[in-house]
């Protein structure tokens, strides 16, 4: 949360120019508080653990979240009951004419297809353009990065050599981004995923900024330079079995696999996971909506456009 101090004081300046968040006295007491409203958009199969992964880092927060689950009317998972869906789950019909403080799009297990041939792609454009005038701002996770930076700005994934696969060490880029304030010099994010986008793409587009970046898996964090929309091509939200879970799927399926880096101690799959993750996941989180959801968002929150 930020700190207020009265409006005159010398420090107000020098706070700023060090990217720490001051309110002044005038805004603090003109303020008003209402819950934020965040849309999941949950494209991923394994949907109870996936909205409960989100659900967790959101809650983390001194700030009220009021969650709303969406899926895909043009494609029902076939992992999870129709029953489940019904009682926790909106289409896009049902929420097209509301207004989000924030969004989160998901990734999905659709990499090795073309963007065109994904059976939602269609509807999934069309949520993606209607963000634009109805979320203050939009959070896309690994596919969903990928397939925001190709619909928004053209940009397409390319696949790579073998699956980036385990927990990365990842460095900030743009030291004064807000997103990853309190971040240490290196932090640790899980990655699964056979595609990714280049940077030399990236930098050719003047609409956006790499805030973050691996040596090993390559750009990490994107933003556009209005900050409403953020793509991350890692999976911060995941738990501490989840890669394990992901290995043992593919292994048994015969599927070609390495043990995920920098996982296991001593790279033994017999022994527990090390999670070296979390705390920078709700950080990433958190800041995300403190500085670009609830400090920028409109108190009415229909005059978000």
């Amino acid at each position: 949360m930020p700190i207020k101090i009265p409006n005159e004081l010398p420090a107000v300046k020098t706070l700023l120019d060090e990217n720490i968040f001051a309110m002044t006295e005038t805004r603090a007491i003109t303020q008003d508080i209402r819950p934020l409203k965040i849309l999941l958009l949950n494209l991923m199969p394994t949907k109870v653990a996936t909205e409960t992964q989100f659900s967790r880092l959101l809650g983390n927060s001194p700030l009220q979240v009021e969650l709303e689950l969406m899926h895909t009317k043009s494609y029902e998972s076939k992992n999870v009951s129709r029953d489940h869906l019904i009682t926790f789950y909106k289409t896009f019909d049902e929420v097209k004419h509301n207004n989000y403080d924030g969004m989160i799009i998901t990734g999905a297990p659709v990499e090795h297809m073309p963007f065109e041939e994904v059976q939602y792609w269609d509807e999934l454009c069309e949520i993606m353009e209607w963000s634009k005038t109805h979320v203050h701002s939009t959070l896309h996770i690994c596919w969903g990065a990928q397939a925001g930076l190709y619909y928004h700005y053209g940009i397409n994934k390319v696949p790579v050599d073998r699956k980036m696969f385990g927990v990365f060490p990842h460095t900030v880029e743009y030291k004064n981004s807000m997103l990853f304030r309190g971040f240490d010099d290196v932090f640790m994010v899980p990655h699964s995923r056979h595609t990714t986008v280049l940077r030399e793409d990236i930098e050719k587009e003047p609409e956006l900024k790499i805030l973050s970046s691996s040596e090993e898996t390559g750009v990490y964090a994107i933003s556009s330079k209005n900050s409403r929309q953020f793509f991350i091509t890692g999976h911060s939200e995941y738990d501490a079995g989840t890669l394990n879970a992901e290995y043992i799927r593919d292994k048994q399926a015969g599927k070609p696999i390495d043990i995920p880096k920098n996982y296991f101690p001593d790279d033994d799959e017999t022994k527990p996971p090390l999670v070296t993750w979390r705390a920078h996941a709700n950080l990433l989180f958190s800041n995300w909506l403190n500085y670009f959801v609830y400090q920028t968002t409109p108190y009415n929150i229909n005059d978000i456009q």
